[in-house]
C-alpha cells in the first residue's frame, strides 16, 4: 500500500511537472494563433459595397445597403467609417471608429435626422448599432493582446478543421463577453465560426458564422456571415458585393467632420 501511494504520488507530481512545462507552451501557441488572425493580410486600406439584412421570426427581411471604408495608418492605428445608403429612414446614418495602438477605441455615430455626430461612450460597447445584432463592441478591432487565449482542440467546423481557441478579456471591464470561443481555419487563419458569452460563461448568447469568401486582389474577403442572437433568434447578414483594396484612401475620410458630411466621402465609393 505505501508503496502504490508513493507511485501515485510520483504520477501527480510528474504530471503536475509536465503541466507546468507544457502549458507556458500551450499558451504561447494559443497567443500566437490569435495574433496571425489579427495580422491577416487585408491591404492597407478596403472599400466595400453590400448589404446588411436583418432576419426575424413573424417579420419580412429588412435591407439596408452600406458602403464600408477601412485604413491602416500609422504605428498600429486603424479607422473604420460604415455609412448607409438606403433605405430611405436610414440612410447617411454613420459609424467612425479609430482603434488606437494602444488598445483603446474611439467611436462616433452620426445620426442624420438629429444632423449631429454623437460620441459613443466606452459604457455602451453592448448597445446595438442599428437595431441590429451587432453591439458597437463588434465593431472595434480588438487586440490580441486584450485577452487571456487558450487553445481547446480541434473541431470540424463549415466543413473545415479548425484550431478552437477561447478568449478571455485580461480586465473584465474592457469587454462586454465573458468571453469568445473561435473556430479557426489555421490554413488561412480566418474565423468559421464565433460564439460570444455575456451573461454564462457555459453558454453563448450569440454566434457568428462564416458562409462564404473569395479572393480578391489577392486577399481573402468574407462575403456572406451571420451573426445570430441565439435566444430571439433574430440575425443580421452581411453581405459584400464589392471590395476594392489599396486605392489609397486618405486619412482625411476618418474624421468625424467627415463623418458628418456624406459628400466629402461619397468620391472614393466603388
Amino acid at each position: 500500500m505505501h508503496f502504490r501511494s508513493q507511485t501515485l504520488q510520483g504520477l501527480i507530481a510528474a504530471l503536475l511537472a509536465c503541466s507546468v512545462l507544457l502549458s507556458p507552451a500551450r499558451a504561447d501557441e494559443a497567443s500566437d494563433l490569435a495574433q496571425r488572425v489579427y495580422d491577416r493580410p487585408n491591404g492597407r486600406d478596403l472599400t466595400t459595397l453590400g448589404r446588411m439584412v436583418l432576419t426575424e421570426k413573424g417579420r419580412a427581411p429588412r435591407i439596408r445597403e452600406l458602403v464600408t471604408y477601412r485604413l491602416d495608418k500609422s504605428a498600429g492605428e486603424t479607422a473604420n467609417l460604415v455609412r448607409f445608403l438606403d433605405p430611405e429612414d436610414i440612410a447617411g446614418t454613420g459609424l467612425l471608429s479609430i482603434d488606437k495602438a494602444d488598445g483603446n477605441t474611439d467611436q462616433w455615430l452620426y445620426l442624420p435626422a438629429l444632423d449631429r455626430v454623437r460620441r459613443i461612450s466606452s459604457d455602451r460597447k453592448g448597445g446595438r448599432f442599428v437595431g441590429s445584432d451587432l453591439y458597437f463592441e463588434d465593431l472595434q478591432e480588438r487586440k490580441p493582446t486584450k485577452d487571456r487565449h487558450r487553445l481547446l482542440g480541434k473541431q470540424i467546423e463549415n466543413g473545415i478543421l479548425c484550431d478552437v481557441l477561447e478568449s478571455t478579456p485580461v480586465d473584465p471591464r474592457e469587454s462586454v463577453y465573458l468571453k469568445r470561443i473561435s473556430w479557426i481555419d489555421a490554413a488561412t487563419d480566418i474565423p468559421q465560426r464565433i460564439d460570444y458569452f455575456e451573461n454564462d460563461a457555459n453558454t453563448p448568447s450569440k454566434r457568428w458564422l462564416l458562409r462564404s469568401k473569395k479572393r480578391t486582389q489577392g486577399y481573402w474577403t468574407l462575403t456572406d456571415s451571420r451573426m445570430t442572437d441565439l435566444q430571439t433568434g433574430h440575425e443580421t447578414r452581411m453581405v459584400i458585393d464589392t471590395a476594392v483594396y489599396d486605392q489609397k484612401l486618405p486619412a482625411k475620410l476618418f474624421t468625424p467632420q467627415t463623418l458628418a458630411d456624406e459628400s466629402l466621402e461619397s468620391d472614393y465609393r466603388p
